[in-house]
């Protein structure tokens, strides 16, 4: 180094000494310009978008090209074939109970009487005038009624008499005969059958004469109602 440059610095290295001796030795804080207030950042949250419908309203017809979907209907429902239908529980009734009809074809013995048969070539005869009364609720056909007594000899002629039909209600008056024995007691009893099948069985152990109450001749074999 040149020596003015040296005289130089040492010059001014003096004269900052005497400066800074006289006022004594301090530091002076530097001052700095304030921050800038901190800015809050902003919170953005989500907002719904709220379209707006507006409604225009047009007198023009609509044609017949509109796109406009149509809202949907309901149907009935059908109810299907396997569905239990309702069924109304039918009210009790009560029935009014009607008196048993008879099972059988009804006999009545009216009585007998006894006479003598030279006809057929016997001797004494015993007649039974007999009722059958039909109250089965259905007609009868061929209907064979058949007189058998105790002491009886031979079979006569008129020992069973048939009739083809007695309706439901009828009744018809027969006579039948057997061959008896001569002034004896005669039990008899009378059968009745339908298709050879016996419908009732009628007994007794006497039959007294019917006299003044005995039927008509014109009488027997004839339907009537029951009497």
């Amino acid at each position: 180094m040149q020596p003015g440059m040296k005289t130089l610095l040492l010059l001014c290295l003096f004269l900052l000494f005497a400066t800074t001796g006289c006022d004594g030795w301090s530091y002076s804080v530097p001052t700095f310009p304030a921050p800038p207030p901190t800015i809050t950042p902003s919170i953005f949250s989500p907002t719904p978008f709220i379209a707006t419908v507006t409604r225009i309203t047009s007198t023009a017809p609509l044609s017949a090209t509109s796109t406009e979907t149509p809202t949907p209907t309901s149907s009935p429902v059908t109810p299907t074939e396997t569905a239990t239908a309702f069924t109304e529980a039918p009210t009790a009734t009560s029935t009014p109970t009607l008196p048993p009809l008879s099972p059988n074809i009804i006999v009545e013995v009216l009585g007998c009487n006894t006479s003598f048969d030279l006809t057929h070539g016997m001797g004494e005869v015993t007649d039974a005038f007999v009722t059958l009364k039909n109250n089965t609720g259905t007609d009868m056909t061929n209907l064979c009624t058949t007189l058998n007594a105790l002491d009886e000899g031979r079979a006569h002629p008129d020992k069973t008499v048939c009739i083809p039909l007695l309706r439901h209600g009828e009744q018809v008056t027969l006579k039948l005969t057997v061959d008896s024995t001569y002034r004896q007691n005669t039990p008899i009893q009378v059968e009745v059958k339908g298709a050879d099948t016996l419908l009732v069985r009628e007994g007794q152990e006497s039959c007294s004469d019917p006299g003044l109450f005995a039927p008509a001749p014109e009488s027997l074999l004839t339907p009537v109602a029951i009497q």
